[in-house]
């Protein structure tokens, strides 16, 4: 039995042909099914319980997002996965707050798709840098600021997707210091909301302790991305 499993909510029958052959090079993953509209979909992936639930957005966002909202509601335990030719910041930002757990492009090369797939099965959010080029910009400054350890715990739980009264609990602070810790951060590292905070607060932090920055996409430890600052 493969450690990874997956259902395919895809609309064109040559693109699930076509992952068949990916999968093939990765025996850690195994496509239980497929489906190629919402209704079909969703009895399926009830009846299978497949970890992951690979997403095409060809039918609209609207579709995707409603999708998105019924699959939490019916088997929470799936992690849904995007699979997307463009998607806007504020689209992608949406996406995860209704619970998807990646965002993957279409064209992306067999590694990057794989990578996602064993990223997301970890717990992991996993996103490309370039979903927002200000997120970009922030990375590839040379001066990369330094946070104070409380700063550091603060941004550590945005990444496991608490909101402020949970990170206040966590931390046996308010939530109104949370808010004036949040505010600081913002100042230093010059991100314009949590979304990007959350993002790349990880490899933040990887910076500070010396590890050396990458050009792969993000693989995010967290449960939900909110945006209650």
């Amino acid at each position: 039995m493969a450690a990874i499993t997956l259902f395919a909510y895809e609309s064109q029958p040559i693109v699930i042909e076509g992952l068949h052959r990916i999968l093939e090079t990765d025996p850690e993953i195994q496509l239980l099914g497929a489906a190629s509209t919402p209704s079909e979909a969703l009895p399926q992936i009830l009846r299978l319980q497949p970890q992951i639930v690979l997403l095409d957005q060809s039918g609209g966002l609207k579709s995707v997002f409603r999708f998105l909202s019924d699959l939490k509601a019916a088997f929470p335990g799936a992690l849904p996965v995007l699979w997307v030719t463009e998607l806007a910041e504020v689209e992608s930002f949406r996406a995860l707050q209704l619970g998807a757990r990646g965002i993957l492009k279409r064209t992306l090369p067999i590694a990057a798709i794989l990578d996602c797939l064993h990223a997301v099965a970890k717990g992991n959010i996993w996103i490309e840098h370039h979903v927002s080029n200000h997120v970009v910009g922030f990375l590839n400054r040379r001066q990369i600021p330094r946070l104070t350890p409380r700063e550091r715990e603060i941004v550590r739980c945005l990444c496991r997707g608490m909101r402020n009264k949970e990170i206040a609990d966590e931390l046996s602070i308010t939530p109104g210091t949370v808010k004036v810790h949040l505010m600081h951060i913002f100042e230093k590292t010059g991100v314009k909301d949590r979304f990007e905070l959350a993002v790349h607060g990880r490899n933040l932090l990887g910076l500070e302790a010396g590890e050396e920055q990458n050009s792969s996409p993000l693989a995010l430890a967290g449960e939900d991305i909110h945006g209650d600052y």
